[in-house]
């Protein structure tokens, strides 16, 4: 995209055989969309967005039943088995009118039926949610005392109010900011037994600070640009027993001095949309010998979306501020091409921490931001 965002109207096509068309009812922006307005992605898709949720609107032939028309549905935007599909990457995405997902997706079980009580603007955290519910409950089998929590994007904000319920209520929570604006909206936003500090030489020393002999847990929901440098940060200044989930972004072949002869790209890769269950874990050697436990993920598993849809609909209190800016097709092409010209996340004046796309129903063009 390369900050270039227009509006415009494409014909509705589909769906044949397997395939089904849908129209999105909420969607949200995603920080690697962002990324991609920026230059920083080379993804195919001229229609970006992956998480939200869509009515059914036509079926091609050979669709199951519970996929009928009005059925409120979910994508999983990660096939395991077929890199062909990734909803809003390589395959057009839900930031439009009409979309039509392919055979193999719903085939193979990745539109998935929700409830009723699904269908409201939350559902533009759906996705980040199930992301963070993987993370999470990967790091939980560490049994940490501390989870210290890199970046203060969406997915950083949505952990340190799930890791309560997580991983354990008596969690001592770290939560490290990239900039003083997204440590100043934390204390305006405060959650209970959370540290949320800036990262950097006082946030390290933070780090550092830890009882030797502590378990912790570190969440890196960094971008790619940054994924690197945080664990580096993490690695040198804690000293108990570490595990790291590699959720942000790594460019290919990423490699740290700290962990030598460790393909992190790979490590963070081996875990893809739920396969394989168990998870796999990578215990690695750093630089000084000790030992630390890696892993990460592409994609999540249709329970990780299912559980975080009845999330959603227990505990909507938890997590509804985070959406900070609800905007129809014309705001979110406003609100993308501010975010492709600059790295200020200040949006119609407040800072943006999600923004949730609403689409008008009963429109039959097939309009999109791309």
């Amino acid at each position: 995209m390369g900050g270039t965002v227009v509006v415009q109207e494409r014909a509705t096509v589909g769906p044949w055989r397997e395939e089904v068309l849908l129209a999105p009812v909420f969607a949200g922006l995603c920080g690697t969309d962002i990324q991609m307005l920026r230059g920083l992605r080379s993804d195919p898709s001229p229609v970006i967005g992956h998480e939200g949720v869509a009515r059914v609107v036509a079926v091609g032939s050979g669709v199951p039943g519970h996929l009928k028309p009005g059925t409120l549905v979910c994508v999983n935007p990660t096939h395991p088995g077929d890199s062909s599909f990734l909803l809003g990457h390589n395959v057009d995405g839900l930031l439009q009118e009409r979309v039509l997902i392919a055979a193999s997706a719903v085939r193979d079980g990745l539109v998935l039926p929700l409830p009723a009580a699904n269908g409201t603007e939350d559902a533009a955290l759906l996705e980040p949610l199930a992301v963070v519910r993987y993370a999470l409950g990967l790091l939980a089998e560490h049994q940490p005392h501390t989870v210290v929590v890199f970046g203060d994007g969406v997915v950083g904000h949505l952990a340190v109010r799930a890791i309560p319920t997580l991983v354990g209520a008596s969690t001592r929570i770290v939560h490290l900011h990239h900039t003083a604006p997204g440590l100043e909206w934390s204390k305006d936003h405060p959650v209970p037994r959370v540290h949320s500090v800036l990262n950097d030489a006082a946030g390290a020393r933070l780090l550092a600070e830890l009882p030797a002999d502590e378990r912790v847990a570190v969440l890196l929901a960094t971008p790619r640009d940054a994924t690197l440098k945080c664990l580096d940060i993490a690695l040198g200044a804690l000293r108990g027993h570490v595990a790291v989930d590699l959720l942000g972004g790594l460019p290919p072949g990423a490699t740290s001095p700290l962990l030598p002869g460790a393909n992190l790209t790979a490590i963070r890769a081996a875990n893809c949309a739920g396969v394989p269950d168990p998870a796999l874990r990578f215990v690695v050697r750093t630089s000084v010998g000790a030992a630390v436990t890696l892993h990460g993920h592409r994609g999540v598993g249709n329970d990780h979306l299912v559980a975080a849809a009845a999330e959603l609909v227990e505990r909507p209190g938890r997590y509804r501020e985070l959406i900070t800016h609800l905007v129809d097709v014309d705001g979110a092409a406003e609100a993308m091409r501010h975010l492709a010209r600059s790295r200020e996340r200040v949006v119609s004046g407040r800072r943006l921490i999600k923004l949730a796309v609403r689409f008008a129903p009963g429109d039959d063009t097939r309009g999109g931001v791309g």
